[in-house]
């Protein structure tokens, strides 16, 4: 679970409404993308390419618990977010919709905006590839993980249930 891209790179306390405006929630996908983040750096709904890398302080994602904010980030095609630290909520937001997430405290401190950047989510580390400065802490957990390569809660816990066959009694019985 690699990640490499160009650093978007955001600061503390950033709430979910600055992620995505409470007018947009209600608008189709393709519509809130060409939104997000747009008042924090206009150029990200314009510019972000697939594989990019958000970088924030700590507290990101924090308020409201609005898991739209997760899946607009996503569908810009990012990678996936590193931040300092996360609101709780949108951390297990991120894992659940296959959005990948790694907490390592001082991150902002170890890139510019625009550098180029990679995250190992299931091994925990960060090298920001443009100077050379590596992190490593330890990654989410197992769970986590495995909800990300399933590519989300629904599709882990489809997976999870078609493991599990009806008792020999049972067979006939619609599910």
């Amino acid at each position: 679970m690699r990640f490499e891209g160009r650093c978007w790179k955001f600061g503390d306390n950033i709430p979910t409404d600055q992620l995505v405006k409470s007018r947009y929630v209600f608008e189709p996908m393709e519509e809130i993308v060409k939104h997000v983040l747009e008042d924090l750096d206009p150029a990200f709904p314009a510019e972000v390419q697939p594989g990019d890398i958000v970088v924030a302080g700590r507290h990101f994602g924090q308020s409201s618990g609005r898991a739209i904010a997760t899946k607009a980030l996503r569908a810009t095609g990012i990678g996936c977010v590193v931040a300092g630290t996360f609101a709780r909520t949108f951390y297990r937001n991120c894992f659940e919709i296959g959005l990948p997430a790694l907490e390592i405290e001082g991150i902002t401190d170890l890139v510019s905006g625009g550098d180029r950047v990679s995250a190992d989510i299931a091994q925990g580390t960060f090298t920001n590839l443009t100077t050379g400065v590596q992190r490593t802490v330890p990654p989410a957990d197992p769970f986590l993980l495995e909800m990300l390569e399933e590519g989300g809660l629904i599709k882990l816990a489809a997976r999870r249930a078609d493991l599990f066959e009806p008792a020999a009694g049972n067979r006939d019985r619609p599910a």
